[in-house]
């Protein structure tokens, strides 16, 4: 009986990951202005057996907390002990933002507009350069982690470019209420991935500065569904059967309110509505 070829190690820049190790690397970006380096931290799982790699990145904006705990408890999943192929996970990509619980890089860049980099470019877009240089081309997948804004609850969705096929199959594992398919926006983190052929998904939930439970649980699974989908991981035991049917949407755009005041909603996130009908309501505040 043949012998079982071994699989062979991943490699990240000058970083070696033995099959069925776990390492933690830094990624080197450059220097802050205290004359410290800058690194990007990113654990790497790669698997006994050979298989595909997935990237999953959170806190590209450094205040949207629920990916970074998403990816924590992905990495503490049991079943990763059997995974097949390799998975990269990057649970705080803007660490100055993180620290000061600000959406932005410290010169107030977006570091998903910071694409693709360039080599005179500023702080926010050397790291971009470290993911589209050094990382996404290793990778088959990426998965990217976000919430709504400050006070701004988004519902569960996966947000995918038109005409990506292998994304939409993908997101329909995740089983989110919405997908939405947008156009390649030129100068983004979605846009690169298009650029290099990669497949991604945008997941937003929940919304910033806050961990939502119900989000990071939902998140924790749809990524665990992408991975078994991925056949990462085994299916044994597990339903394949979808959570929900996603609506596919083209088309997003804001019901403005015709009028200031205090807002009162009646229609709860995530109901279907039908034309006319009533939203909520809004008060004088002053009586």
């Amino acid at each position: 009986m043949p012998r079982k070829q071994k699989t062979p190690p991943f490699f990240i820049g000058e970083h070696r990951i033995e099959a069925g190790e776990r390492a933690e690397i830094s990624l080197s970006v450059g220097s802050f202005l205290t004359h410290e380096d800058l690194i990007l931290k990113t654990i790497v799982v790669h698997g006994k057996e050979p298989g595909p790699c997935l990237l999953l990145t959170a806190c590209i904006h450094g205040d949207e907390y629920n990916g970074a705990e998403v990816i924590r408890r992905i990495l503490r999943t049991p079943g990763l002990r059997k995974l097949k192929g390799t998975l990269i996970a990057i649970p705080i990509v803007n660490r100055p933002g993180f620290v000061t619980r600000s959406r932005y890089m410290p010169d107030r860049r977006d570091l998903t507009r910071l694409f693709p980099p360039t080599a005179t470019a500023p702080m926010g877009s050397r790291r971009a350069r470290v993911l589209s240089d050094m990382i996404l081309p290793l990778c088959d997948a990426a998965l990217d982690l976000h919430t709504g804004a400050v006070n701004r609850p988004n519902l569960p969705q996966i947000r995918i470019t038109v005409g990506d096929d292998e994304a939409l199959r993908l997101a329909k594992s995740f089983a989110p209420p919405v997908i939405l398919a947008a156009a390649k926006r030129e100068g983004s983190y979605r846009g690169t991935c298009r650029d290099l052929g990669k497949p991604i998904l945008l997941f937003e939930s929940g919304e910033a500065l806050r961990l939502d439970t119900p989000s990071i649980r939902f998140g924790v699974q749809g990524v665990l569904s992408v991975m078994r989908q991925m056949e990462m991981l085994s299916s044994k035991g597990k339903s394949t059967r979808a959570r929900s049917t996603p609506i596919i949407s083209t088309k997003s755009y804001w019901e403005r309110a015709p009028r200031g005041g205090i807002f009162t909603p009646l229609a709860p996130l995530g109901r279907v509505v039908n034309e006319g009908e009533t939203l909520g309501f809004i008060a004088d505040p002053y009586g």
